[in-house]
């Protein structure tokens, strides 16, 4: 072979080039895990193995971990265990600042570590881990598992100050415990049931929030199982000694002076205080529409995957020289531990991205250990401004947003345009008028459009009559380019374990260009001297096939001749689609945009004005928008159809617990309102409505609902108690009525809104991993709580008493009928 060839060993095509803090070429790999697998378990068994594969290298090779998701792990499950013993001892601390009786306290208390444990054990049986969510689910539930226990306690504490001396101590718990146990129940089963919009969440949404419904939906059920089983149980065993009665409590004390005066003007103004609230209600409208709109907030992950593209087509060289300039710019940050930068692919089929798409993995050091005043978002603004270069466009996101998001919309940028037809070269076009208008829209970081017909082909047209004069077809030709051009393999050496192919083409400086390609020589087999005479006996026949006459006759003679590939061919250089990309069997290009300093849903719809307004498409092609606005989209539209069916079994309960639409509709209203507080509190923390709002919205539904039952309780027993007594002929009886069981029951109302709030304080303040997340589920449930009170202890009694009043004029006797037949209820002997 070495006669004719040179035979030398050679690399294989270019894919890709991996770059190692901009210092130059390494060898990267990456693990996959198994779908189902925990995560942290297979990151500690591949780190094992990384160890012992590294004790064997020789000198001068070293292992390196360019990304670990295991200290994104540790750090959110360390941040959520925190908070879970912060807030345990919060709500522990306000039980006893409360009832200031430490027995009492220490009954609620407990429903905490036992309400927690239920919740694991039924993770432990479904499969679900320990992460953000589902140890989220159990923070916000954690200050409204006591609720039930705080009122079942103060409730009893009541009695004790009312009871005889000679009164049994287990009566006393019975009769405190079947006053308030059923409602109670109610009204834990009320917060679970307004969970079941999360449930219905579908896909990435679904995925992200389900563990939390899940683990708060435990916890919940856990502590109403806890309410009216061991609670009871342990009132009577520890709920003795000393029980200070509820005017001997500074902190009581001090709520019932601040009430008085509010209550009065409920009482002497009740149309007044309804309109101020149907007005601080409206106004509500304006901090909504200042409200920005994301599909999820952001989740920090400690990493960067920077993802810049360049135009198609770019060498092997100048994608490694783009990659590491910027990868050495990004490792000078101080913020940056270390900077891994992919060109291109391996040779695999499962990334099929070109050498010119970049993926960077940025790895960042502690936030404690950046410069002071320093943000992700000015650290990214930073990077952008630093690695921008001509031709080349930034994309930034992080590594397991941006897979999830490719995975699902096949976007990695936070918005997305796609744009359907049937031609390829129009769909290119339409897709750069597009990139040009979205750089014109305020927030605009960076917008790429794809160029699906940007690459460039050596196109060689084959000449069939030209061809056939030479006696080749269309086989023969491709042939011979298969084999003098693009190569062949002759077989394959088998190298130990190692298998290399022997392939066979022209040396480079034969083929490097389209000139010298119309030079290539193409064998050309002929027949000649057919020619013959006729003849008789002195013709001869052919000899040993060497094709010589050997006299007589004329025989044919094969001659063997090349021409170039020229001859019969034109050859050059065209530019075609790089790829062809379809969804739902139409051809697609997508127009990547990535946005800074906006959310996502007010940045949309002024791109989409923008673009209405300076693009007409032709007939046959649409434009949809994707990315993280499909997924608010989609949400959106569930939750249409799902909050309004929660609504309906949130009233149905209601209804059956309190026997009558009235009461229903009265704590009903505290929705609307513990919304207000909800909106002005996101808007003055500057958060935008995600999805993750929206899940705290819907948990502060439940415990707004049961702040509203646990007053209606207490104004029922008031009302009641005046009529079976006689005292309830006027307006006057009922305003009393209303005054006395708003002040008796303002402890409890107080205990239960303040163990919910300062049970979510500690998420409020944190500003670890996960936080952001769990802030926007708990702000709603904070600034909500807060209007939901106000309206407990004002707005609530004011509607009962006009409703009572208006009773009272019009069916005199049904105030006596209804508590008898309450009283027959709770004493079916009597």
């Amino acid at each position: 072979v070495r006669a004719i060839a040179t035979v030398q060993t050679g690399p294989a095509p270019r894919r890709g080039a991996a770059d190692w803090n901009g210092k130059g070429e390494v060898v990267a790999g990456i693990v996959v895990m198994r779908f189902g697998s925990d995560a942290l378990k297979t990151i500690e068994a591949v780190k094992a193995r990384l160890k012992q594969i590294e004790a064997g290298l020789p000198p001068g090779v070293h292992l390196r971990t360019a990304y670990d998701r295991s200290d994104l792990i540790h750090r959110a499950i360390d941040t959520l265990r925190g908070k879970l013993i912060e807030e345990s001892l919060i709500v522990a601390a306000v039980a006893v600042l409360f009832l200031l009786h430490a027995q009492s306290a220490l009954v609620a208390i407990v429903t905490l570590p036992l309400g927690i444990l239920i919740s694991f054990i039924v993770m432990r049986g479904i499969g679900v881990n320990a992460n953000i969510m589902s140890l989220g689910g159990i923070a916000i539930a954690i200050g409204a598992m006591v609720d039930a226990a705080i009122v079942m306690i103060e409730n009893m504490h009541k009695h004790l100050e009312r009871a005889e001396g000679n009164a049994s101590r287990w009566e006393i718990v019975l009769a405190s415990a079947k006053q308030v146990g059923p409602p109670l129940f109610f009204s834990l089963l009320i917060i679970t049931c307004s969970f079941l919009p999360v449930f219905t969440l579908e896909q990435q949404e679904g995925r992200l929030f389900k563990p939390l419904a899940y683990t708060k939906t435990f916890a919940m059920a856990g502590a109403a199982l806890l309410s009216i089983t061991l609670v009871p149980v342990l009132m009577g065993y520890l709920v003795r000694g000393n029980v200070r009665p509820e005017a001997r409590n500074p902190i009581n004390r001090a709520l019932r002076t601040a009430y008085r005066p509010l209550i009065d003007v409920a009482i002497r103004r009740p149309w007044v205080v309804i309109v101020g609230a149907a007005v601080v209600l409206a106004a509500t409208i304006l901090p909504w529409r200042r409200l920005g709109s994301e599909f999820m907030p952001p989740l920090h992950e400690g990493s960067i995957l920077f993802m810049p593209t360049t135009v198609p087509g770019v060498a092997i060289a100048q994608s490694r020289e783009i990659m590491r300039y910027q990868d050495s710019v990004l490792y000078t940050f101080p913020e940056v531990a270390s900077v891994l930068g992919k060109a291109g692919r391996a040779n695999t089929a499962t990334d099929p991205a070109p050498l010119d798409m970049y993926e960077t993995t940025i790895t960042l050091k502690p936030q404690r250990e950046w410069p002071r005043g320093m943000t992700y978002d000015r650290l990214v603004s930073a990077m952008d401004k630093a690695t921008h270069l001509p031709g080349v466009t930034n994309s930034w996101t992080m590594p397991i947003k941006g897979r999830i998001d490719m995975l699902a919309t096949g976007v990695r940028t936070a918005v997305g345009i796609k744009i359907f037809g049937p031609d390829l070269d129009t769909l290119q076009t339409l897709g750069e008028r597009v990139e040009r208008i979205m750089q014109q829209v305020p927030g605009t970081r960076s917008a790429f459009a794809e160029r699906g017909v940007s690459g460039y082909y050596v196109d060689i047209a084959i000449n069939r009559a030209e061809a056939a004069r030479y006696g080749l077809n269309v086989g023969d030709i491709h042939a011979a380019i298969m084999a003098t051009v693009g190569g062949m393999n002759a077989a394959t050496t088998v190298e130990g374990r190692e298998r290399y192919a022997v392939n066979v083409r022209y040396p480079r400086e034969l083929r490097d260009n389209v000139q010298k390609l119309s030079e290539v020589v193409i064998p050309v087999g002929a027949m000649s001297g057919m020619a013959g005479a006729s003849g008789g006996a002195g013709m001869r026949g052919m000899g040993d096939g060497d094709g010589i006459d050997d006299g007589g006759g004329s025989a044919p003679q094969r001659r063997l001749t090349q021409i170039p590939l020229g001859q019969v061919a034109t050859i050059r250089v065209e530019q075609g689609p790089m790829a062809v990309k379809t969804e739902n069997a139409f051809p697609v290009t997508t127009v990547y945009v990535d946005i800074g300093n906006r959310d996502v849903g007010s940045y949309v719809r002024d791109a989409q004005r923008t673009v209405d307004r300076e693009l007409t498409l032709p007939p046959g092609y649409t434009l949809t928008w994707s990315g993280q606005y499909e997924f608010m989209q989609r949400v959106a539209q569930k939750l249409r159809v799902v909050v309004p069916v929660t609504l309906g079994i949130i009233f149905l309960l209601l209804y059956f617990n309190f026997g009558g639409i009235t009461e229903s509709l009265i704590v009903m209203l505290a929705l609307p309102f513990s919304l207000v507080g909800g909106v002005w509190f996101l808007w003055a923390l500057g958060y935008n409505t995600s999805v993750a709002v929206w899940v705290g919205f819907i948990a502060l539904a439940g415990v707004a609902a049961e702040t509203g039952v646990v007053m209606l309780i207490y104004l029922d027993e008031a009302y009641h108690r005046r009529s079976l007594e006689g005292r309830m002929r006027s307006r006057a009886d009922v305003a009393a009525a209303v005054r006395e069981g708003a002040l008796e029951r303002l402890r409890p109302v107080m205990m239960t809104v303040t163990a919910i709030i300062a049970g979510l304080a500690p998420i409020l303040w944190s500003a670890g991993t996960g936080a952001d997340v769990m802030k926007r589920i708990a702000s709603p449930m904070v600034g909500g709580m807060v209007t939901a009170t106000l309206l407990t202890l004002v707005v609530i009694p004011a509607i009962y008493l006009l409703w009572r009043s208006w009773e009272l004029r019009h069916r005199p006797d049904a105030a006596v009928v209804e508590a008898l037949h309450d009283q027959a209820a709770l004493e079916p002997g009597d």
